[in-house]
């Protein structure tokens, strides 16, 4: 069972959120916070294991809440819900600690997926979010998709092949299904991956599979589970 937090300072919105994930057998909400200093206690208290913070919460926004989770509560994965106007705050998010980025107005599968893949120690950036936010993550690192393609190239073809995959949002388990391989296996690839790419995780390279196109063409629509 996937224990998950929610927290946002609406309450529709956060009753909107529980009733899409209590339709997944496998996930159970433990508690909800109205605001990140809320979220920060009751993560430490119920130990989620994922946490879905709002970005912009009153007493502690959800990335001062990431941050703090990311060095108080380091084995809980964060998921940051976002608007299309909050795209400028998602590369603070990155390196403040969050695995996952979802939009409030995205695909009810997606928010599934996410908190699936984040649980299971991987990473999930909606599409639509890494399509909007792309030129501006990491303070310009990855700013131009000649300079990802670069980068992709020393890879070896099944290297870009995961990396696809993984920028497409797939889990270790998704992606080891795809492929007809142990889950170790793909675990393997994707350290590789990030030690090649010289990124800290996997959203980052992900972001770095949007910009060199290795994702165009794949199916991106989450699975059920």
């Amino acid at each position: 069972m996937i224990r998950v937090l929610l927290a946002d300072d609406e309450a529709m919105i956060r009753a909107g959120v529980r009733a899409i994930l209590s339709a997944d057998a496998g996930i159970e909400v433990v508690a909800e916070a109205a605001d990140g200093h809320q979220a920060v206690e009751l993560t430490l208290g119920h130990r989620p294991d994922v946490t879905l913070l709002d970005i912009r919460m009153p007493r502690l926004d959800g990335l001062a809440a990431a941050a703090e989770l990311r060095r108080v509560a380091p084995a809980t994965g964060v998921i940051m819900l976002t608007t299309f106007g909050e795209d400028e705050y998602i590369a603070q998010a990155l390196s403040g600690g969050a695995s996952g980025f979802l939009l409030k107005s995205g695909d009810p599968r997606e928010l599934i997926a996410g908190v699936r893949a984040v649980a299971d120690g991987a990473a999930y950036l909606s599409p639509k979010v890494a399509h909007r936010v792309i030129t501006d993550l990491s303070g310009g690192r990855m700013s131009s998709g000649a300079r990802a393609r670069e980068r992709t190239d020393g890879l070896t073809p099944r290297e870009r092949q995961v990396l696809a995959l993984l920028g497409a949002g797939l889990s270790n388990a998704e992606i080891a299904g795809r492929l007809h391989v142990v889950e170790g296996t793909v675990k393997a690839y994707v350290s590789a991956i990030l030690t090649r790419l010289d990124v800290r995780n996997r959203v980052q390279a992900a972001v770095i599979a949007y910009e060199a196109g290795l994702v165009d063409g794949i199916d991106e629509t989450p699975r059920t589970p």
